[in-house]
């Protein structure tokens, strides 16, 4: 049900996009990358070892639609999330506007996992200078595992240091409705060694003990075309 929600709310926006857009080409991105350990709001999802990512965009006008996949490691036979999205960019009153749709996939799950979720977003940011502000917010109707209704909410934030270097954090909190709530943030520093080639050293941690929520550092490094 999940799964059909999410490729109908996927589709629906691309029809969108398309019949928006119809006279205009697509504009294309590519990303790739190694992280020393994926982390998702606070949780390693690959038992502290490191992880290989890469995604796909696609930009029509004010509309997008992407894919992004990870691999990952729950202890089970499950080896790579897979996200689809899809959403409308806009401004208002100086603010930048986002508004999208998110698929979490995992390849291998295992029968009664029930790992496959579906969140909807909306966010906005606001650029002041060399600093950005943003929040966001995302909403799932029946989230990851056993819980069900879910909402995170986060703000977050980045400043241009000099160049080719900036800063960033965020602090989000997730509400769930069977696991218990939790806080977490994290802080960064990235380094653009080439036009498309990054580094990112990020401290990550949660008010939750356990192994794979407790403080981390993670070093990460992304191309992006």
């Amino acid at each position: 049900m999940r799964v059909a929600l999410a490729c109908a709310s996927l589709l629906a926006l691309t029809v969108g996009a398309g019949a928006a857009q119809a006279q205009a080409a697509p504009e294309v991105a590519f990303n790739i990358g190694v992280v020393s350990d994926y982390v998702f709001r606070g949780a390693s999802q690959t038992d502290e070892d490191p992880a290989l990512q890469g995604g796909i965009d696609a930009t029509f006008g004010s509309f997008y639609a992407g894919t992004w996949a990870s691999t990952v490691d729950f202890g089970d036979d499950t080896d790579a999330e897979v996200d689809l999205y899809g959403g409308y960019r806009t401004e208002a009153a100086g603010y930048a506007l986002d508004f999208g749709v998110i698929g979490y996939f995992y390849v291998n799950e295992p029968s009664g996992a029930d790992y496959n979720f579906v969140e909807f977003k909306a966010a906005a940011s606001r650029a002041i200078g060399p600093a950005t502000l943003g929040a966001a917010v995302y909403y799932s109707p029946d989230f990851f595992g056993v819980d069900d209704e879910a909402t995170y909410l986060e703000a977050n934030a980045a400043y241009a240091l000099a160049d080719k270097w900036t800063v960033s954090g965020a602090v989000g909190h997730q509400w769930l409705n069977v696991t218990d709530d939790y806080t977490t943030w994290n802080l960064g520093l990235a380094y653009a060694l080439t036009d498309n080639l990054a580094v990112d050293v990020r401290y990550h941690d949660t008010d939750v003990d356990g192994p794979l929520t407790d403080d981390r550092f993670v070093v990460g490094l992304k191309a992006a075309f």
